[in-house]
């Protein structure tokens, strides 16, 4: 007679519950609490992406002198860099631990922990900031229309009450998130919908700027809104933290797939919304200009939907942020890593709320950012490549100098000199509001920040590691 123990039902395992704080970190996850189908990182990755930061991007593009035509077609291309998201997902269960665990084969044990700080711990902070003041922003404005004060500790009141619903989110983690962003999508897209709905009627189909782009002046503006857009889908180096749960043996394809579609296709839609809005509204204030079409009842909706899109968004990036100052070597569980980056992010936000104008914030921010991003996806996408996804998890938890992964003094030559290179090429060819590069100044102000640094860095990360022979060939 078999008495063997039944499997437990998902979302039951050890340290990852939904309903319950995920005790585990960085360590592996074991086969037998392996779990789920690639096709639910569908719903994860669409639910921080159905986005009121979409309908920003989209105006920006119109308020950039953009024709509706110019700034869809930008956008869908733009959004195809998800694909490189989804591609990188798949070394989660290969590997079964964060994908801030995986980038030591990159940049080597030591190596790696320079490049987190940047990517894992900053980048993140400053992008939890961004969203918080997307949801802190309309949640101020629905606070005026209840009546309450208008001054800064009410404000701050807000920041804060919406930075700790996130940081539940990323502390009760991987199966609460796989459960509850399931839902999340499902609201998120049925308000949107509507608003959708009202845009489309107030819609001019026949807008046209009112001075058309021509020439240089046109390519540097598409080549400026290629970058912003684009940003969003580079940013996200941690598609392998939601998809390390999944058995060893998921379909690599069914991975990167869903995840990138469940991406692609929201991003899209309502960026293209964005776009379709500015014709007629005045979006240098979005909310405001949203507000102006909808129905007064439908209006806290609207408000609560932005609010929670924006803490799906952040629950996912505090999430892989705390997973990263593990990996750097700081002794702390998962929960109090995650504290620490929300209150950075938190302090970061209050900042930008009080200080600074919200739209200039999310566009010079989305055009930074690209300059550490795009190489870094760059570098994580040819390693993935070169190693065929064969990732030791073992061998990459250890972090020992003389193991596999230490290369030459805990650094891998090849990575790290490919993120540097590749981040100055990008600072050179970057165009933003307060800084262009050399390069982008010679082209006409072309900004061609993402290709020049993705495909300088990866070239070299291919090059360095092939001649160094520093990864052994599959």
């Amino acid at each position: 007679m078999n008495h063997a123990l039944p499997a437990p039902a998902p979302d039951t395992y050890a340290g990852n519950q939904a309903g319950r704080p995920e005790t585990r970190g960085i360590d592996q996850v074991p086969e037998a609490e392996r779990h789920g189908r690639p096709r639910e990182l569908f719903a994860i990755w669409a639910a921080p992406n159905v986005s009121y930061l979409s309908f920003v991007v989209g105006a920006a593009l119109i308020l950039m002198g953009l024709s509706p035509a110019q700034a869809i077609g930008v956008t869908l291309v733009g959004n195809l860099l998800w694909i490189c998201t989804g591609v990188i997902a798949v070394s989660g269960p290969a590997a079964g631990t964060s994908g801030s665990v995986v980038s030591r084969a990159m940049y080597g044990v030591l190596g790696n922990r320079v490049v987190l700080v940047l990517t894992g711990w900053l980048i993140a902070s400053a992008y939890l900031a961004l969203n918080w003041s997307a949801a802190s922003v309309a949640g101020i404005g629905l606070a005026k229309r209840l009546g309450l004060p208008d001054n800064a500790a009410v404000e701050a009141v807000i920041v804060c009450a919406i930075a700790g619903g996130t940081l539940l989110i990323a502390i009760f983690g991987h199966a609460t998130i796989v459960r509850l962003y399931a839902a999340l999508s499902a609201f998120l897209t049925l308000v949107f919908v509507v608003v959708t709905g009202y845009v489309l009627a107030n819609t001019d189909w026949s807008y046209a700027p009112a001075e058309p782009l021509r020439g240089t002046a046109l390519f540097a503006t598409l080549t400026a809104g290629f970058t912003i857009v684009a940003s969003s889908p580079l940013s996200y180096s941690n598609s392998p933290d939601l998809a390390r749960y999944l058995p060893r043996d998921s379909n690599p394809l069914a991975i990167a797939g869903w995840t990138a579609l469940g991406a692609y296709l929201p991003s899209v839609v309502f960026t293209s919304v964005g776009v379709l809005a500015a014709t007629t509204l005045d979006m240098s204030d979005p909310q405001r200009a949203l507000e102006s079409i909808l129905p007064g009842w439908f209006i806290p909706l609207f408000v609560i939907a932005v609010v929670a899109n924006t803490m799906a968004n952040n629950g996912m990036t505090a999430y892989s942020a705390g997973l990263s100052i593990q990996s750097v070597g700081v002794r702390l569980a998962r929960i109090p890593a995650v504290v620490i980056i929300g209150v950075l992010g938190t302090t970061m936000t209050l900042f930008a709320t009080l200080v600074f104008d919200f739209l200039t914030s999310v566009n010079t921010m989305l055009e930074l950012v690209v300059v550490v991003t795009g190489p870094a996806m760059a570098v994580a996408v040819t390693d993935l490549l070169l190693r065929r996804n064969r990732y030791d998890g073992s061998a990459l938890l250890a972090a020992r100098r003389d193991g596999p992964f230490g290369y030459r003094g805990g650094v891998h030559v090849a990575g790290v000199l490919a993120i540097t290179v590749g981040g100055l090429t990008a600072a050179m060819c970057v165009t933003t509001s307060f800084w262009t590069g050399p390069l982008a100044t010679v082209t006409g102000d072309l900004d061609l920040a993402i290709p020049g640094g993705m495909l300088t860095a990866a070239a070299i990360y291919w090059g360095v590691a092939r001649a160094m022979r520093s990864i052994p060939r599959a």
